[in-house]
């Protein structure tokens, strides 16, 4: 689960504004009562046996939201007047198979928020884990063109005979360098796909769980002709790229602009209310010395 702010102000950002009238208190609260809507996300996860070991933190955010209701927004983040994205899971395969969206309880938590805190802009989203594979089956419970924002995300393969699963369990299986290129091949069909989604969320996926004590640092530069072939398809299909604030690559914006890339947006990717917005004003200055500017509205695009 991805809970993003899109397109911050290059020099408005802080956390925890304390203004004299109280009004960054009031928008916390809004944003910890948007970001949690608990029970109308997930109840309960079943995971295969030899994926245990996995410590993705989207599965540990997933059986946490339950508590959250309200939590996520005591860190009040000022993005040229606040906005926020919460984006709920919608992730669907053989090792990672939680319960599906409540959508209905998801919507009516977010008018409750938006009524209830007029002065915060608030976005819905959902992250759609493997859209090219399950979008007959998503779209039959949720109108994704009814909700503000729909992020792509590729968390999963499937190699050989076995089941699907995540890079971090296919590292410990199989050749790292295999399992790397897999994933920017099915990147790529996944861009090349009709299935809907706005975004392309955290294209270094599998860069993060890359196992640098068994096949040491990960140098990007192996595996350049998949991250642009990826890139250009994103481009391609006219879709922006996400620049994950948890970790940020130069690389990535560089060869976004060079494949065509023409859109980006901001996802901290956080999955506790302290990681918010992380790395946001480094993340600003990055994108700005590629030529990428905000849109009219905080919530738009990057563009260049």
């Amino acid at each position: 689960m991805g809970n993003d702010f899109f397109g911050p102000g290059p020099r408005n950002i802080s956390v925890l504004e304390h203004d004299g009238d109280g009004a960054a208190r009031r928008l916390a609260r809004a944003q910890r009562m948007v970001l949690g809507y608990g029970r109308s996300v997930v109840r309960r996860k079943r995971t295969h046996a030899r994926d245990l070991r996995a410590r993705h933190a989207h599965r540990i955010a997933r059986t946490r939201l339950h508590r959250a209701p309200r939590r996520s927004t005591l860190l009040a983040v000022r993005v040229e007047g606040p906005h926020v994205a919460p984006a709920g899971p919608l992730d669907q395969d053989g090792l990672v198979d939680p319960e599906w969206l409540d959508v209905a309880g998801f919507l009516e938590n977010i008018a409750r928020c938006r009524h209830e805190f007029p002065d915060l802009t608030i976005l819905a989203g959902v992250e759609f884990g493997q859209p090219h594979l399950s979008e007959s089956e998503v779209t039959s419970i949720v109108d994704l063109r009814s909700l503000d924002r729909v992020n792509g995300s590729l968390h999963t393969l499937a190699m050989g005979a076995s089941p699907r699963a995540e890079p971090g369990t296919l590292f410990r299986e199989q050749s790292p360098v295999d399992v790397m290129w897999a994933y920017l091949t099915e990147a790529v069909a996944m861009a090349n796909s009709s299935a809907y989604f706005d975004v392309f969320t955290h294209l270094d996926y599998a860069v993060r769980l890359w196992p640098v004590g068994d096949a040491g640092p990960f140098d990007p530069r192996r595996f350049e002709e998949g991250f642009r072939a990826a890139m250009a398809a994103i481009a391609s299909s006219g879709r922006a790229l996400e620049m994950n604030t948890r970790r940020l690559w130069p690389w990535m914006p560089q060869w976004w602009v060079e494949e065509g890339g023409r859109w980006v947006t901001f996802g901290s990717d956080a999955h506790t209310p302290e990681a918010l917005a992380a790395n946001f004003p480094e993340a600003v200055a990055m994108l700005e010395h590629f030529d990428f500017r905000p849109g009219s509205r905080p919530e738009e695009f990057w563009s260049r």
